[in-house]
């Protein structure tokens, strides 16, 4: 049971960094504040970090990981794109962003709560990211 649990709680961080790290990608382009920048590149590279010490575990376990769900991937690129038409500002993005934090710290949440025979190394590893999530959405809000 640990052994499954944490594999299933490790791809669920794996999609969602995954997902996260394409949100951020898809705003840089049209981010104008050097601090909202900043903070972005930051919190991507938390990112790839926990991304990358999340693959070793996973390879512990010969496990790939997980992709993001590609509809939900692909409808959160079409409402950042359409937002961002609409409204360029650097507000929308740290809205966006927000939101998809938010979202993020949910799921990760839920997951824990889910699989709660992880063992400790994976449980670390999502409170990380979870830690992640709220250090952008604190650090953006001024951009609201």
């Amino acid at each position: 049971m640990v052994e499954k649990d944490t594999i299933k709680l490790l791809r669920e961080c794996d999609a969602g960094i995954k997902m996260g790290v394409s949100a951020i990608n898809d705003v840089m382009g049209y981010v104008r504040n050097d601090q909202l920048r900043s903070s972005l590149n930051k919190s991507m590279g938390e990112n790839r970090q926990i991304a990358h010490d999340l693959q070793k575990v996973l390879a512990d376990y010969n496990d790939k990981g997980k992709e993001p769900n590609p509809m939900a991937k692909e409808m959160s690129h079409i409402k950042t794109n359409m937002r961002l038409k609409m409204h360029r500002a650097d507000s929308t993005i740290a809205d966006l962003i927000t939101d998809g934090c938010n979202m993020g710290i949910k799921s990760i949440n839920r997951y824990m709560n889910q699989y709660k025979a992880a063992d400790e190394r994976s449980k670390d590893l999502a409170q990380r990211l979870v830690g992640t999530e709220e250090r952008l959405a604190f650090e953006i809000r001024q951009f609201l």
